[in-house]
């Protein structure tokens, strides 16, 4: 591909960013390490962004109420395990909450996914990571708001909250939301235990800093380490996102 066509190609990905409201992070120079990872994530969401919206307002509306999730949920570390461990397919997600594309992944899939979870076809591994800390003012939300969701996963709530993090996502390059914030949602949708404390220590901050690290490490979540969100694999390999019959497919009543 020449390197005119693979500048159009950036522009018109750009072009649809923009035809939805978001506004992607621009590159910065670096020197590699850490902020060089984060940068190529945020690159890489860019694109991922750009398709799926163009897949999610090409796709026709849904009529169909929404699930209401009846599935359990429980945390090991910084991944929350839904669903019956005995469910025939393991789906993993690897998600930042501040991802605009994890945002419309969510919109596209979360009902169809909380349909499988409670049917007990597929069990779900979502892995918190933080790869856009660097796109909120100030800094850190993605890690901020990745701890809260494991604390909502401690405190039974973490369909409900999963959901309205994304439902009211904040932009990027603003303000993301602030712990007392978090903490509010949490104890509106039921919170059970010490789900402020857990919330303001911010206490899985390194371990989701480690996490980030290790899925950018592994192959087959970040081929040649180019890390994005959401990354989903299915069985433990990577799924084509834009594939509308992607789960229907991985749980046999695909046409």
């Amino acid at each position: 591909m020449s390197s005119r066509s693979e500048r159009e190609r950036r522009e018109a990905a750009q072009a649809r960013l923009s035809a939805a409201g978001i506004t992607p992070t621009k590159k910065r120079k670096t020197g590699g390490g850490k902020q060089g990872l984060v940068i190529a994530a945020v690159i890489l969401v860019v694109a991922v962004v750009a398709g799926l919206i163009y897949f999610w307002q090409s796709s026709p509306s849904s009529t169909t109420p929404a699930a209401a999730p009846s599935y359990q949920a429980a945390r090991t570390g910084t991944v929350v395990t839904a669903g019956a461990a005995t469910a025939p397919v393991t789906v993993d997600v690897y998600e930042d909450f501040l991802c605009p594309a994890c945002q419309q992944f969510e919109r596209i899939y979360g009902d169809e996914i909380t349909t499988a979870l409670n049917e007990g076809k597929i069990k779900v591994n979502y892995h918190v990571i933080a790869i856009l800390n660097d796109s909120s003012n100030p800094a850190g939300y993605s890690t901020l708001a990745g701890n809260a969701g494991l604390c909502a996963a401690d405190a039974g709530i973490w369909p409900a909250f999963h959901a309205k993090l994304f439902t009211d996502q904040p932009a990027e390059g603003g303000p993301g939301k602030t712990a007392q914030e978090l903490v509010t949602i949490g104890q509106q949708l039921g919170a059970q235990g010490d789900f402020a404390n857990c919330v303001n220590g911010n206490g899985d901050a390194a371990a989701i800093g480690k996490a980030t690290t290790d899925a950018a490490a592994n192959e087959a979540v970040a081929p040649g380490g180019r890390l994005a969100t959401p990354t989903i694999l299915v069985d433990g390999t990577a799924i084509e996102l834009n594939d509308r019959d992607w789960l229907k497919n991985a749980i046999g009543t695909g046409g």
